[in-house]
């Protein structure tokens, strides 16, 4: 059911990243963001910048996601007794059932975007 079931998925998932592909188009680095549209039937996500994707994959007739962001640089849980590492690259792969529906599909791209929007803004510095 792999190649069938992600084609059916691909056919309902690829308008909803390129409908937040043209949201924010003008708010990422150039050349960004890309949409993977895999019809080969191997991957098919989106890459916001080269630390924010999603993709759903099959492997072994199973279906994941795969979510890669850099982690905050802020933590409110963190202390002084526990470590964090700040903007550490983190993936995560979740299992999914074939039966995954459109609401799963767009909270997976709403979690990334949320990612994206929450990471602190580059500062430019100029001469004044």
């Amino acid at each position: 059911m792999s190649d069938a079931g992600l084609e059916s998925i691909r056919l309902r998932f690829v308008p909803m990243l390129r409908v937040t592909a043209e949201h924010y188009e003008q708010r990422v680095p150039e050349g960004y963001p890309l949409v993977l549209d895999g019809a080969e039937g191997d991957a098919v996500g989106i890459e916001i910048d080269p630390s924010h994707t999603l993709y759903l994959t099959s492997e072994g007739g199973e279906l994941f996601a795969e979510l890669s962001y850099r982690d905050s640089r802020t933590n409110n849980s963190a202390s002084a007794s526990r470590e964090k590492f700040a903007g550490a690259p983190v993936h995560d792969r979740r299992s999914l059932g074939w039966d995954v529906d459109d609401r799963q599909l767009r909270n997976l791209i709403s979690e990334l975007m949320s990612r994206w929007n929450l990471q602190p803004g580059i500062i430019h510095h100029t001469d004044s």
